[in-house]
């Protein structure tokens, strides 16, 4: 059985992430065209790289259909309950960079962290007869945060796309989201809370902690970690 190491499917972060394994002596290169997310691993016998949206790899993992693999750390943690039972964290890359954050409009002047969001809450409910709406797509991570910041009286609703226009829209009041360089908020006149960073995102590489690796599988990871300067 070979090693199955998976990578994003396309753009920067798959470029990256060929551009890092390169670095190190190790080449991962398509061997079809665009659409048929086919690739091979030159440098260390044994392994197979599988080309998925970087989005899959998180349950890939977990279930231990493939062996490694390269995604962002925010991903992991939303997507996986309990993650670090069924997931090891090997390497951050360095790259892919993006902070999940809580933000609210601008012009709530009173609004700079967690308490103050927590009491602007309250007070909306109050006056309005319902929760106030956070809209994100991150929604184990962003309930964990703001349960363990004491925050309540929000509710979560979901947004798969253009989540920081769901203020402008009034689709919600405050957004849960990944920027990089805060541009696309500022261009919507919201404000990342001061202490509202849910998560620092990055491409991290990591393994499997579901059983059934075979003796070859082993000593292809054993080869491939010393080429990458990992521990085991």
């Amino acid at each position: 059985m070979t090693l199955k190491l998976g990578v994003p499917s396309k753009g920067r972060l798959m470029e990256k992430t060929f551009d890092w394994f390169a670095e190190r002596g190790i080449s991962l290169r398509r061997t079809g065209s665009e659409r048929e997310y086919a690739g091979a691993v030159d440098g260390v016998d044994g392994i197979e790289l599988v080309l998925l949206s970087a989005g899959e790899i998180p349950r890939e993992l977990a279930a231990g259909r493939i062996q490694l693999g390269v995604t962002g750390s925010d991903l992991v943690r939303e997507k996986i309950a309990d993650w670090e039972t069924k997931i090891r964290e090997l390497e951050p890359l360095g790259f892919g960079h993006a902070d999940l954050i809580i933000a609210v409009p601008k012009f709530w002047a009173d609004v700079d962290t967690l308490a103050d969001l927590d009491a602007a809450a309250a007070a909306f409910r109050a006056t309005h007869g319902f929760r106030l709406r956070i809209a994100t797509k991150y929604h184990r991570l962003v309930r964990e945060f703001l349960r363990e910041a004491g925050v309540a009286d929000y509710q979560l609703v979901d947004s798969q796309g253009a989540t920081e226009g769901t203020v402008k829209n009034l689709t919600a009041e405050a957004v849960a989201d990944i920027t990089s360089t805060g541009e696309t908020l500022r261009a919507n006149h919201l404000k990342m809370l001061s202490d509202g960073c849910v998560h620092k995102s990055q491409a991290t590489l990591f393994r499997s902690r579901r059983a059934g690796w075979s003796d070859e599988m082993r000593a292809s990871f054993t080869e491939l970690s010393a080429r990458l300067g990992l521990g085991d």
